[in-house]
């Protein structure tokens, strides 16, 4: 087995696409057992306090809306080197503040390697718990990806029954 592996879901479920991280973690959490090596997060908005967490993990997956000027539903996959550009356009706080908990890292003497696995939201702006239905209806892929990484990371998961 590899170093640890946090998946970090962030966002905001209060704001529609926003909180598309939150509600994979959470299909993740309900629908799937990962080996010792995966820990699964529901990081919210909590930006700079996930530090700790943040600071702990070997590898670091995280999965967020990502602005790319694509159309809304296309799913990206950010590297370590690519993700503070793309993500200080998007203009977030909780964006800006895992960025910032990335870059504390450093001073820890530990960064770990980071992929975003983002999709292209439809709207970020309106006040409504539930992902619009584009965005929704891409859920399952958004999670195959997210479980795809994790394979590529040295865990394992079954899908509960």
């Amino acid at each position: 087995m590899t170093d640890n592996i946090t998946v970090l879901g962030v966002g905001n479920i209060l704001y529609q696409d926003d909180g598309v991280g939150i509600r994979v973690v959470e299909a993740l959490s309900q629908g799937y057992d990962f080996s010792d090596n995966v820990s699964i997060v529901d990081g919210g908005v909590l930006g700079i306090n996930l530090l700790g967490i943040i600071s702990q993990a070997g590898r670091l997956i995280v999965v967020d809306t990502v602005i790319n000027h694509g159309r809304p539903g296309d799913l990206h996959r950010l590297e370590h080197q690519d993700i503070p550009h793309r993500i200080l356009a998007k203009n977030s706080l909780h964006q800006v503040d895992l960025i910032e908990a990335l870059t504390l890292c450093q001073a820890l003497d530990h960064v770990p390697e980071t992929t975003i696995i983002g999709i292209e939201p439809q709207n970020l702006n309106t006040l409504n718990e539930n992902l619009t239905p584009l965005i929704r209806s891409r859920l399952p892929a958004l999670i195959e990806k997210v479980l795809e990484e994790i394979v590529l990371s040295g865990g394992t998961y079954t899908r509960k029954i």
